[in-house]
């Protein structure tokens, strides 16, 4: 081998080395700002809240279109709210 080749490859461990450094003093001090803690409020919302809609409209087409002795339109409101949690729980998790 070249010397030239070992240099390049002795370089390249080497930035390989730092980045990777670098990346790991990141995640140990990493450290969440209030515009960070806003999203994630406004993720867990939308994550709620569209599934509550869309089962409060999918309630209100079933109303109209079956009517039953009980409210689908609360049957479904009531299930887009356990979804809703559900992929909340699990965004929370996730971070």
């Amino acid at each position: 081998m070249s010397s030239t080749y070992k240099k390049n490859e002795n370089n390249f461990g080497r930035q390989v080395a730092e980045k990777e450094n670098r990346k790991l003093k990141y995640l140990r001090e990493k450290k969440e700002s209030a515009w960070s803690g806003f999203g994630m409020f406004g993720m867990v919302g939308w994550s709620v809240a569209v599934p509550v809609l869309l089962g409060t409209a999918l309630g209100i087409w079933l109303d109209k279109s079956y009517p039953q002795s009980f409210s689908w339109t609360l049957t479904c409101l009531l299930s887009g709210l356990l979804i809703g949690c559900i992929i909340a729980w699990n965004w929370i998790n996730n971070e």
